[in-house]
């Protein structure tokens, strides 16, 4: 119970504090018009009101990262709750904010346009294609996750089910923002934030220890290395380079500067309560973490979501809080495919006013996401975790390289970017999808291209000329 409420005091005062730091640093200007006010077009960019920018963006950039992500880092035991509280605070926090002042001081475009700015545009065409294929593995994994789901509450067919949802993500990704996501959106959110407090209320009057072993050790039964799978197993609710595609969003809906702080490291701070409560559910109901480890196994985490829930709110209750968690993951995924049509509309310079335009975009970009649902669920889940992590570590170095041209304290995200390209070089050097390389060479290639990219870094900073 002690570490529960340490966790979840951290994570709030680390808004409150480390925040504040992040937003002196980037220095707000309330007079600055943003791209809400002066590029409104009644379709991406819509001024909205600030608890509905807030609970839409917290909508977004959550997904079932911050759900099944903590059920498998749960497998480590409390250790997980650690990364958790300092990833979110020290490193989610700081990506989302920085990526959403960015691109509200940039007329609403994404990261990608940066990066071109500062590494040129060839290099803006591998993160463009890294970027696209990122959301693409994303958006279908957000699809077929919610149809098995609601395929299993209802006793239908998946078929029908997966129609279901791309149909809907088609409406989603073609119609004006404050059509569908800005209009009900902010409910989901709420019904979400209900049922997960919920859930952690009831299993503290239950009585039943959080934390059976309460130990930093590393908990896991076939003794998985903590370094770098749990920070890769565990994305959402710590770092997230999926939020670097989403923040823009809303980015092109909000009024003013000063609610940037609120809306974009308070919706990450959000997330990473979502993933502590569903770390400390998943450790408590099974007691166990071999225990935790065989119910993934045989039902995965769907129905381990399913099975904590009906087992702590009953039928109806719990029906209703797997039902939040399949809307979590559809409005994620929706909005991967909206992100697309917007970066690919602002690479081609596509105006996305017109109908026809969105129409015939929505089209393709939804087409390839049906071809992709034919794959092995689990494999594309695999690839995209490593994947999102990747996309992180470029986004911190691609915002180091912007702050420290501005001449801002780029410290912020230098060092969080070290800690994660060693940690997706070394994963991917290690695990069987990659290399299947040892243990000890996977880390230490990792630290030391960690390194070099801090070199390389010193040796550039200076001759990169930024545009305004």
């Amino acid at each position: 119970m002690i570490l529960f409420l340490t966790s979840l005091i951290l994570l709030i005062l680390g808004y409150f504090t480390y925040a504040k730091v992040v937003e002196k640093i980037w220095g707000i200007d309330e007079n600055f018009e943003p791209p809400a006010v002066k590029l409104n077009d009644g379709v991406d960019y819509v001024q909205m009101p600030l608890w509905r920018i807030f609970l839409i963006q917290f909508l977004n950039i959550a997904g079932l990262g911050p759900v099944f992500g903590a059920i498998l880092g749960a497998i480590y035991g409390p250790v997980a709750l650690l990364w958790i509280v300092l990833g979110c605070i020290f490193a989610g926090g700081v990506h989302d904010y920085l990526v959403g002042m960015i691109s509200v001081r940039n007329s609403g475009k994404s990261i990608v346009d940066v990066t071109e700015k500062i590494f040129g545009k060839y290099f803006k065409f591998v993160f463009l294609i890294f970027f696209i294929g990122l959301l693409l593995l994303l958006g279908t994994v957000f699809a077929i996750n919610p149809a098995k789901m609601l395929a299993n509450l209802s006793h239908t067919q998946l078929i029908w089910w997966i129609i279901a949802v791309f149909g809907y993500y088609f409406l989603a990704t073609l119609l004006p923002v404050d059509k569908i996501i800005g209009r009900f959106y902010p409910y989901f959110a709420g019904l979400l934030v209900v049922m997960t407090v919920l859930l952690i209320t009831v299993l503290i009057l239950s009585g039943k220890p959080l934390y059976p072993h309460l130990t930093f050790s590393n908990l896991h039964p076939e003794h998985e290395n903590i370094f770098p799978l749990l920070f890769i197993t565990i994305a959402c609710g710590a770092i997230s380079g999926f939020h670097a595609t989403q923040t823009p969003i809303m980015a092109r809906c909000l009024p003013n500067e000063k609610y940037g702080r609120i809306i974009f490291y308070g919706a990450m701070v959000t997330e990473g309560i979502i993933a502590l409560i569903w770390a400390t559910l998943s450790i408590a109901f099974y007691n166990e973490t071999g225990g935790l480890l065989n119910a993934i196994n045989t039902l995965g985490q769907g129905g381990v979501v399913s099975e904590i829930s009906m087992g702590l709110l009953g039928k109806i209750g719990g029906t209703l809080t797997v039902l939040s968690i399949v809307i979590l993951s559809i409005t994620s995924g929706d909005t991967a495919f909206r992100s697309i049509r917007l970066t690919i509309a602002e690479t081609a310079n596509i105006n996305q006013t017109k109908m026809l335009n969105r129409l015939f975009l929505s089209a393709i970009i939804l087409g390839i996401g049906i071809f992709l649902s034919r794959f092995n669920l689990t494999t594309l889940w695999q690839y995209f975790g490593w994947a999102n992590q990747a996309l992180s570590s470029l986004v911190l170095w691609t915002i180091t390289y912007y702050l420290a041209k501005k001449g801002k304290n780029y410290i912020i995200t230098l060092i969080p970017a070290l800690f994660m390209t060693a940690v997706v070089i070394s994963y991917i050097l290690q695990v069987k999808i990659g290399l299947s390389l040892t243990p000890f060479i996977a880390n230490s290639v990792g630290i030391i291209s960690a390194i070099i990219a801090l070199i390389i870094f010193f040796l550039r900073k200076n001759n990169i000329k930024l545009q305004n």
